[in-house]
């Protein structure tokens, strides 16, 4: 990668460092990451109970640790139709900052591979033509062997797509 290349990788994520330590999963046959530090738990799937009035995007909370919390699918905010959950389907618990508050998400995945450290170097920013969801959504690609690995900028997501805010307070 480039020096200025590097340079327009978003520092919020890499924070100033070289590596970040991050879970894989896929997503309609794509591998996405989160940094690990920022999930809570790897769950198997849970009864959901849909929200009235909801987007498809949050339209369900589930019960986790006693707390209610929205489960998002983050599919549909790239605009990739739903599908049905197979024996591999987990949902990774994450905790996110949301207007300066700490705020518990579960993200519905089709499988959880593994915890693996990704370099800022192997970073590039999406590509602003050719790919099949909105950029703004995605922090950067990063190349590992011949595949990418995608890592989704959650705050652009959470935050274009807010109906969830009120979900995660509410006593359902």
């Amino acid at each position: 990668m480039s020096e200025a290349a590097a340079r327009t990788l978003p520092d919020t994520l890499w924070d100033g460092r070289e590596e970040i330590e991050v879970v894989t999963f896929d997503i309609a046959g794509e591998v996405f990451a989160l940094e690990a530090a920022a999930v809570q738990e790897i769950l198997d799937l849970l009864p959901e109970t849909s929200v009235p009035g909801a987007k498809a995007f949050v339209g369900s909370v589930i019960n986790f640790r006693g707390k209610v919390i929205p489960l998002a699918d983050i599919r549909l905010a790239f605009g990739m139709e739903a599908t049905q959950p197979t024996i591999d389907s987990r949902i990774v618990v994450i905790e996110l900052d949301i207007e300066g508050e700490p705020t518990l998400t579960g993200i519905r995945t089709d499988k959880v591979h593994e915890v693996t450290t990704l370099v800022r170097s192997a970073g590039e920013p999406p590509p602003s033509v050719g790919m099949r969801w909105r950029p703004d959504f995605i922090d950067c690609l990063v190349k590992r062997g011949s595949d990418f690995i995608i890592l989704p900028n959650l705050q652009a997501i959470f935050s274009a797509n807010h109906e969830h805010r009120n979900i995660g307070s509410s006593t359902i």
